[in-house]
């Protein structure tokens, strides 16, 4: 945790990378915050009345391009895995994805890990789902944190990625 952040916040957790790593098949480096099922119930997904969610967040990094994320269901056996691009380093960046409910499944409705967001810094090719940025935006059966083209901030060392500012919520649209 850091005091740099955009206006209006305090705070930002900050990823340094501590050298330059060869990322493999099976490494999966990522920034995970879960979703309890009690939480995530009411979005109905699994069901034929799956709702729309908006996932916003501000981040900042050293390096630029294309990064991936992802939405899980608790078990990682269903993805959604989807693109978003840094255009300048170090500066905070607002992003936004609307994200269609996913209507097959079985997502945790009580106490337990529901959904799993997923920043990754690096994952290997086990834990992708297609070699580029084209193949997002579908929800998706297996363990797929992201997309195999995006950036790798573990392979370069001394690169910063930053996170604050998160909001999942039900809807197309984000609220401040």
């Amino acid at each position: 945790q850091v005091t740099d952040a955009p206006a209006k916040f305090y705070n930002s957790l900050k990823a340094t990378s501590t050298s330059a790593t060869t990322v493999l098949a099976g490494d999966f480096f990522a920034i995970e915050q879960r979703v309890e099922g009690y939480n995530a119930a009411r979005l109905n997904w699994g069901t034929s009345d799956a709702q729309t969610v908006t996932l916003s967040f501000w981040v900042k990094s050293s390096l630029t391009g294309i990064f991936t994320a992802s939405l899980k269901e608790g078990a990682n056996t269903r993805s959604f895995p989807f693109t978003y691009t840094i255009s300048s380093a170090n500066t905070w960046e607002y992003k936004t994805i609307t994200i269609a409910g996913d209507t097959s499944g079985t997502w945790n409705k009580t106490n337990g890990n529901s959904i799993r967001v997923n920043f990754p810094l690096g994952t290997g090719t086990d834990f992708t789902s297609g070699t580029d940025s084209g193949s997002t935006g579908a929800w998706q059966a297996g363990n797929y944190a992201g997309v195999n083209d995006a950036v790798k901030v573990v392979s370069t060392n001394a690169a910063t990625w930053q996170i604050t500012g998160l909001q999942l919520e039900l809807g197309t649209t984000a609220t401040p």
